[in-house]
């Protein structure tokens, strides 16, 4: 019985930003779990390539290409999903980017952009998905913010901003849609080998400071989130919202 609190077979799960990276560890875990899922992302030859490669290891995969900072573009590609009638019963908010600038150098154009991604996109994709499960009584929303969500470091201004938000639209979401039967809640990642991070893997200061800080001693990897984006998606969560859970190696339990 306790197993089954954690199987996610039949339901949909749309995760922006989910070609490569951290986004297809998630997928690549919800689907593993028995979820359909959707990738996301602006490219969509590199959504097909990824989509191929997994159905090819037998996962149910659907594509939906769109900017996830494009609100027209957003509400068009719910109205397909209807139209074709296929229902987000989870949805995961992991599109993101980074910009490293001191902030006295910081254009404001790049400051929007960072915001625009990582936190605004956030609110009106789970406002589209909200509104849809709120119809039907149930939903999941999963936000994926950061260590920065708690705590700032110097030339990520935009970005700490950014997830700090997440972390507050995250309790609004529970605050105005826990009746609704919607649970939101977040994944704050601690420094996970990525891309996006690969110049920060490749200095040898950043990299020692990185495995001196964590308890752990290592970076994480993408595949380690998957379990905690399961739980957060499934029936064992149920009465869980308004969370944020750090999987950061306990970097941020320590001075």
């Amino acid at each position: 019985m306790s197993l089954k609190l954690f199987d996610l077979t039949g339901r949909t799960a749309l995760i922006t930003g989910s070609s490569r990276g951290l986004g297809r560890a998630f997928a690549e875990g919800l689907a593993g779990a028995g979820a359909r899922v959707i990738l996301n992302g602006v490219n969509a030859a590199r959504l097909e390539e990824a989509a191929a490669e997994m159905r090819a290891e037998g996962f149910d995969v659907l594509t939906a290409a769109f900017d996830v900072a494009d609100e027209a573009a957003i509400k068009a590609a719910f109205e397909r999903l209807d139209a074709e009638g296929i229902e987000v019963d989870i949805l995961m908010n992991n599109a993101g980017i980074q910009f490293r600038k001191p902030m006295l150098e910081l254009d404001t154009a790049d400051w929007q952009r960072v915001i625009d991604i990582n936190l605004t996109a956030s609110f009106v994709i789970g406002r589209e998905a909200a509104r849809r499960m709120a119809a039907r009584g149930r939903g999941k929303i999963i936000n994926i913010g950061s260590l920065t969500s708690e705590l700032a470091r110097a030339t990520v201004a935009p970005y700490t901003v950014a997830k700090g938000g997440i972390k507050m639209l995250t309790k609004a979401m529970a605050a105005e849609w826990g009746e609704k039967g919607i649970q939101s809640n977040a994944i704050g990642p601690g420094y996970m080998v990525t891309d996006m991070n690969e110049a920060l893997l490749a200095n040898p200061e950043f990299d020692g400071w990185v495995k001196a800080r964590t308890p752990m001693r290592r970076w994480g990897l993408p595949e380690e989130l998957a379990g905690t984006a399961i739980y957060l998606a499934s029936d064992a969560s149920n009465y869980v919202s308004g969370q944020i859970i750090y999987a950061d190696g306990g970097m941020i339990s320590v001075l």
